[in-house]
């Protein structure tokens, strides 16, 4: 028979059950923590207020994630928000059954972020559960509105922040395209997850799905976040060029492939992908709609708006913590590298024969380089956006640089610059508007907060 207990007692219960992890001053084994919430899933307890005697380890780790956010007040029994004076008022419902039915693939977490972070809601006012079943009752529910969704892949976890990064590369949406607007262009988005906090390490929208472009997205990451231990990513051509191959090298990162025809290793890229397709692409085409994202530019504002506003900050799933939190959580140095070291190391490398005049052609311009290298093979290095600059090496040894004689090309013939667009300044009030408040707030504040609740994806 299921008794009351006081918040205490149950914040007593749940403080007895992590107590061993969060006592202990030596760090964890990995996998010490999966096995010891396996041994007490397999118990039984009697629990305060339940009437059920085990618990999951989902359970278990959610309890261990807000004590360490919150403290011993983290392990209190939330109060029931849909009772007495605690009911949610008309307007609200409305406003949350109108934002379902312009957007049915809003989450109810979304929903609910939207509401508080518009001020048409408190903070905390509104219980997943509550609001879930007022949108099942009034026919609004995404199992109504929309066909079910594939499954998520069987979950698996590196022991910290930066040990195993992944990437891939999604057709996300069309733009008009910026040679003829009336024609619509695809949008490829780049993204790199860390496998551990599930933070982006770095994403960004191209015209192209080519190997400069995996590139200024790797490089972007390393700059912010360091080196990682391990890249993982699919087998396309773009991740198994021999350039990716020779950068990992240098910087020595292990890089790994997943096996052909199958995309489950790569489980938690691909389930971000799909989070992007409900959460930030039905935005995103609604603001291309009313001509406030025209260009690939504004496409690139939106989604860091969107990436550090909103998904870096909502509660994951999987982990019970913000991305940015448990990313923090890291032991282990980061190893960094200066600008000019990681531009030197992403060069592309290609060989070259110095005819007896002391020049060499390169994607149809001639240089002119060192008379003593004639007739000789050399290695010659370049940024393939800029050909003005070309360093040459012979036996391990840097020469002068290759000095222009005829440069036809300014950038080679295998890659295309990116074209620089206006940005206008969106004016209507939207999702993006929203999240890019939140992020200008969180970069204004000493300390970092994090939107409360549990995620629901």
């Amino acid at each position: 028979m299921k008794q009351n207990h006081t918040p205490e007692q149950v914040a007593a219960f749940r403080y007895g059950l992590i107590a061993p992890i969060v006592s202990r001053q030596s760090p964890l084994a990995p996998g010490e923590l999966k096995a010891y919430f396996e041994h007490l899933s397999s118990q039984s307890f009697e629990i305060p207020s339940q009437t059920s005697k085990r618990l999951s380890v989902r359970t278990l780790e959610r309890y261990l994630s807000q004590y360490r956010k919150h403290g011993w007040e983290g392990l209190l029994p939330n109060p029931r928000r849909d009772k007495g004076g605690h009911r949610l008022s008309e307007e609200v419902i409305a406003d949350a059954i109108a934002l379902r039915r312009e957007r049915p693939e809003r989450s109810v977490e979304q929903i609910i972020y939207m509401l508080e972070a518009s001020g048409r809601a408190k903070q905390g006012e509104i219980a997943y559960s509550t609001l879930s079943r007022h949108l099942r009752k009034a026919g609004v529910a995404q199992r109504e509105l929309l066909s079910d969704s594939e499954r998520g892949f069987r979950r698996f976890e590196v022991e910290a922040p930066n040990v195993l990064w992944q990437s891939d590369a999604q057709h996300t949406l069309y733009l008009p395209d910026p040679r003829d607007p009336k024609k619509r262009k695809k949008a490829i988005l780049f993204a790199i997850l860390d496998d551990y906090s599930r933070l982006v390490i770095h994403g960004q929208f191209y015209w192209d799905e080519k190997l400069p472009r995996l590139e200024d997205c790797l490089k972007k990451a390393i700059l912010r976040h360091g080196i990682p231990e391990q890249f993982y990513c699919d087998n396309g051509a773009v991740y198994s060029s021999l350039h990716l191959t020779r950068i990992c090298g240098k910087l020595g990162v292990r890089l790994s492939h997943s096996r052909p025809y199958r995309p489950a290793g790569r489980g938690k890229i691909e389930r971000f992908f799909r989070f992007v397709d409900t959460s930030f692409k039905p935005e995103a085409y609604e603001s291309i709609q009313n001509g406030h994202i025209q260009t690939l530019h504004q496409l690139n504002e939106a989604f860091q708006a969107w990436l550090e506003g909103y998904y870096h900050q909502r509660i994951h799933g999987s982990t019970g913590e913000a991305p940015t939190v448990r990313y923090q959580r890291t032991v282990k140095p980061l190893r960094h590298i200066s600008v000019l070291d990681l531009s030197d190391i992403f060069l592309w490398e290609e060989e070259r024969t110095v005819d007896k005049t002391g020049c060499i052609s390169l994607s149809g311009n001639r240089y002119e380089v060192d008379l003593e290298l004639a007739r000789r093979k050399v290695q010659v290095r370049f940024d393939p956006f800029d050909l003005q600059t070309i360093q040459v090496w012979c036996n391990g040894q840097r020469f002068s640089d290759a000095r222009p004689l005829e440069l036809n090309r300014r950038y080679d013939h295998r890659v295309r610059p990116e074209l620089v667009e206006d940005s206008a300044d969106p004016t209507a009030l939207s999702f993006f508007q929203i999240a890019e408040r939140k992020r200008q707030e969180k970069l204004s504040e000493d300390g970092l907060h994090y939107a409360k609740g549990e995620r629901r994806e």
